[in-house]
């Protein structure tokens, strides 16, 4: 009959070590035990900074400006950059949000920085949706504003916090704007102006002329000096 032996302290502190080192690769977030972003999969960890804006016209880069100070600051050698120019927060799916969550699923980025928790989403679903998928494949979220590292459980607590709130203020602007509207039509503006986007005027049977003879949309609305939009519209295409 074999005998059992009191192990030894080094094999004691050899055990010690393996099982640190497991609770030290691992921690307990909201979706269950996942990899932390401090020890990243396949090699080098590599950052990534994401912009958004709500319209067009803005081109993001103040935003990207202060990500990139911050990104010096934090050390961060080489970034990749993610952009999404003139996409409405509301949405969940954006071409640049897109291929930053592919990256990460791939491993290709283990931490991303964006400016605000707004730019990354304002429904307060679609953001934590979005922020659980990222912790899960094992990135870290940081923002600026907000001062906030989803890396840690404080982080992850503000989040929930903010994005509520956020939520919360979106809903009460939005009353307010049904309200005045309400009020406006009923009683009218005080400027006596009608309520919505002001009519341009133009000539809508040159316009059509001009289309039946093939001109492009672009051409009729240079000659008539409106927005090529405007045009199509008026014209009912």
């Amino acid at each position: 009959m074999t005998g059992w032996a009191r192990p030894s302290e080094q094999d004691a502190d050899h055990d010690r070590g393996c099982f640190g080192e497991f609770l030290d690769s691992v921690e307990c977030g909201r979706t269950g035990w996942q990899v932390t972003a401090d020890r990243p999969l396949g090699g080098a960890r590599v950052r990534a900074l994401y912009v958004r804006t709500s319209t067009s016209d803005q081109d993001g880069q103040a935003q990207l400006h202060a990500l990139h100070r911050a990104a010096e600051a934090r050390g961060w050698a080489d970034v990749r950059e993610f952009t999404d120019l003139g996409h409405s927060g509301a949405k969940a799916n954006r071409p640049a949000l897109d291929d930053l969550r592919k990256a990460v699923r791939a491993g290709e980025v283990r931490e991303v920085m964006a400016y605000a928790l707004d730019r990354l989403g304002r429904s307060l679903r679609d953001l934590l949706l979005l922020l659980d998928e990222l912790s899960a494949a094992g990135c870290a979220v940081v923002t600026l504003r907000e001062g906030i590292d989803l890396s840690t459980p404080a982080g992850r607590l503000q989040v929930s916090i903010l994005g509520a709130l956020a939520e919360f203020e979106r809903e009460i602007i939005r009353e307010r704007v049904r309200s005045g509207l309400a009020r406006a039509k009923e009683k009218g503006t005080r400027s006596g102006k009608a309520i919505g986007r002001p009519r341009r005027d133009f000539d809508l049977g040159a316009a059509r002329r001009m289309r039946e003879a093939g001109r492009s949309w672009r051409s009729i609305a240079q000659a008539l000096k409106v927005p090529r939009r405007t045009v199509e519209r008026a014209c009912g295409r």
